[in-house]
């Protein structure tokens, strides 16, 4: 028996039997919300992962401001998301980079920004106390040690505090 399509819905739901026994492929939403129900996804993302499927963009378009406006998908949610996946080992400028890429407004990325600001630091001491444990003895190590921290996102001004001074061979 067929249920009955959801009148507020733009596209039809799930995956319904033919009479002669075949299945269809899932809807448009039905794949949206399949994918929303495993992980969060922005709302770039999702678009991209169901453009294959749209036979047109207005119904993607529609199903994605359908989607955001049930709460099903929240650009904010998603950035939190990723920054409670990434936050204990990566600096603020790669997961801000990362949330750009995934097409998070920048208006929301600053006020994000503002947040996790006084977490830098000790963020950046737990990844680098993890790897190193002690201070660089020579400029190489320091350099070394430099590098490892600005690959993992974190700013000049907190890779000083916790390296401190370059260290100078003595002559």
């Amino acid at each position: 028996m067929a249920r009955p399509q959801d009148s507020t819905s733009p596209v039809s739901t799930g995956a319904q039997l033919r009479p002669s026994g075949e299945t269809r492929q899932p809807s448009l939403k039905a794949r949206a919300i399949a994918y929303l129900s495993r992980r969060e996804h922005s709302r770039r993302e999702l678009a991209r992962k169901l453009e294959p499927h749209a036979s047109n963009a207005d119904e993607l378009e529609q199903l994605l401001d359908w989607l955001v406006a049930g709460n099903w998908q929240s650009d904010r949610r998603f950035a939190h998301s990723l920054i409670n996946r990434r936050g204990e080992r990566y600096g603020w400028r790669r997961i801000a980079y990362e949330l750009q890429q995934h097409g998070i407004g920048e208006a929301l990325i600053q006020e994000l920004a503002a947040q996790q600001e006084d977490n830098e630091y000790s963020t950046a001491y737990a990844v680098w106390e993890k790897k190193y444990k002690h201070l660089a003895q020579t400029p190489k190590d320091y350099a070394k040690q430099q590098r490892f921290l600005a690959s993992r996102g974190f700013n000049a001004r907190v890779i000083r505090q916790i390296l401190g001074d370059i260290p100078w061979e003595a002559e």
